[in-house]
């Protein structure tokens, strides 16, 4: 999903290469029956921007770019997955 969304960002002229962007994914795992099986994942992005950087054009990629993420489209709906973002100044 990191990739998908650095390359959306990217395509707009946002800067998301050489380490401004990171993405750390967590998941949930619960026990059906006796098997475990992953049930959620939490994608945190923390993106470094620069001071003029069009931050509500970053939001609107953020919130679409799942859609067009070839991850998601294939575990969503049976795990769910969640994403959050922190913007900090390059």
């Amino acid at each position: 999903m990191t990739g998908t969304f650095g390359g959306a960002l990217e395509a707009r002229d946002i800067p998301a290469g050489d380490g401004r962007l990171r993405g750390e994914a967590v998941g949930e795992v619960e026990k059906d029956g006796r098997v475990l099986v992953l049930k959620r994942i939490r994608v945190t992005y923390r993106l470094a921007l620069d001071p003029d950087a069009d931050r509500e054009k970053v939001d609107r990629v953020m919130q679409v770019h799942p859609e067009r993420c070839p991850v998601y489209r294939s575990i969503h709906p049976q795990i769910e997955v969640s994403t959050a973002l922190e913007m900090v100044d390059a």
